[in-house]
């Protein structure tokens, strides 16, 4: 199980490798929508704002803490989102097998499988 200092770590080189997208890809990944990313094994939630592919503002909650509400919402165990960020892990393969749960509009879905 990892722990929550490297799932932040891991959340930081998402915003790092989405924010050095050059502008090209940028423009075809416009969205903007608040993410949360729940992590049950260390009963923590990340929340922060997707924005012209770049991961902004993310703040830690623990569970008992009111989360704001998010668009998309990632639950994810805190190994597989290390994998998924680094590149371990397809994010469609491990939606579609369970691995990871995602409440997200079937267009904002399409979008994260471009990003990932």
């Amino acid at each position: 199980m990892a722990t929550e200092n490297e799932c932040a770590a891991a959340l930081d080189r998402l915003a790092a490798k989405m924010g050095g997208l050059d502008e090209g890809s940028r423009d075809r990944h416009r969205l903007e929508r608040t993410v949360s990313c729940h992590v049950p094994d260390l009963e923590t939630t990340f929340h922060g704002l997707l924005k012209d592919a770049r991961l902004l503002n993310v703040v830690a909650y623990t569970d008992g803490a009111e989360v704001p509400q998010a668009q998309i919402r990632l639950t994810i165990p805190s190994d597989e989102l290390l994998m998924l960020v680094d590149g371990g892990l397809n994010f469609i393969s491990a939606w579609t097998s369970g691995r990871i749960k995602v409440n997200a509009s079937f267009g904002d879905l399409i979008r994260l499988r471009k990003i990932f």
